[in-house]
């Protein structure tokens, strides 16, 4: 039992010591701003806790991290391509659909983007 308090009492020193916005080891954090809209849109408290979003922010972090390695074992090694994400989630129906949603609606804006510059760039005379 003292061995536990004395591992949570040098946990809550190095957690007082850590800078503002960064975690224990140092990473600065990303998705702070953007997690917590997302908390707040989903139901929480406009201002969650800062601890909440820090997990959230961990749990994130860890969740790219791992699909990034199995992304660059499965393919061309070394390498991340959608096909390799879209391969990995490809069991899980809602991640599958969210990005075959997602890549459609980015071919659209791209679609979009480019008719947008033709105009643009048809109606200026040489």
């Amino acid at each position: 039992m003292a061995q536990a308090e004395e591992s949570f009492e040098q946990f809550e020193e190095e957690e007082a010591e850590a800078p503002l916005g960064a975690t224990l080891s140092g990473r600065k954090r990303l998705f702070s701003k953007e997690l917590r809209c997302m908390m707040y849109g989903f139901g929480d408290d406009q201002n969650p806790y800062t601890e909440s979003v820090d997990l959230l922010e961990d749990l994130v972090i860890e969740f790219i991290t791992e699909m990034t390695h199995k992304a660059m074992e499965i393919g061309r090694t070394g390498r991340v391509q959608v096909e390799d994400i879209v391969f990995l989630v490809r069991k899980d129906s809602r991640k599958y659909a969210r990005v075959k949603d997602l890549l459609t609606m980015n071919e659209e804006l791209k679609k979009a983007r480019k008719a947008f510059d033709e105009v643009k760039y048809a109606g200026i005379p040489n």
